[in-house]
């Protein structure tokens, strides 16, 4: 009795689930090209691809709502509550999604990768040093003496940063004797 009752709202459900997964793919698919095209690290291709599917997860749970027959009044109460929750929360935070945000800007266009030597140019905290990992909030830095220093993405997408030398990180070593690679 319910597969009766709710028979044209499963076929859309359906058709929606296949289409979101349809999409996923093809954005993975454009994400992971985009990538090796740049020698982008694996780790920040998981992170891109996880932002694409908790998207599309909200998309689809948006249009969810209008297939099992939610009003657009209803939703749009809703909506305007947690946002407005989530801009206060987010106002509080907003260095955090500036870095995040950065993260992003910096997977598409990004001229420096792993293993470059660059150098900030910052009037404070000169920074001379290879690039050892870009993560989602901040980018690992290794100094020539060792030290590793976390650099905020949304600084680095503001300072001017001069490529001192492409893939470095092989040559560094450290107090034990070891290389890094």
């Amino acid at each position: 009795m319910f597969f009766t009752n709710y028979k044209h709202e499963l076929i859309a459900s359906g058709i929606l689930l296949a289409s979101l997964l349809v999409v996923r793919f093809i954005a993975n698919f454009t994400i992971t090209k985009v990538a090796e095209k740049n020698s982008i690290n694996l780790a920040r291709i998981r992170l891109m691809r996880r932002y694409v599917t908790v998207t599309l997860l909200l998309i689809a749970l948006l249009i969810e709502a209008f297939i099992l027959g939610a009003e657009f009044k209803d939703l749009a109460l809703v909506f305007t509550s947690v946002f407005t929750i989530l801009g206060i929360a987010l106002f509080a935070i907003w260095s955090i999604l500036s870095n995040v945000t950065s993260g992003i800007i910096m997977f598409f266009n990004f001229p420096y990768k792993v293993g470059d030597k660059i150098e900030i140019h910052d009037k404070d905290f000169p920074v001379t040093a290879i690039i050892e990992d870009i993560r989602s909030f901040q980018l690992h830095l290794r100094l020539e003496n060792g030290d590793l220093v976390t650099y905020p993405n949304n600084l680095m997408l503001q300072k001017a940063v001069t490529l001192v030398q492409k893939d470095a990180i092989e040559e560094i070593e450290y107090d034990d004797g070891s290389d890094l690679v």
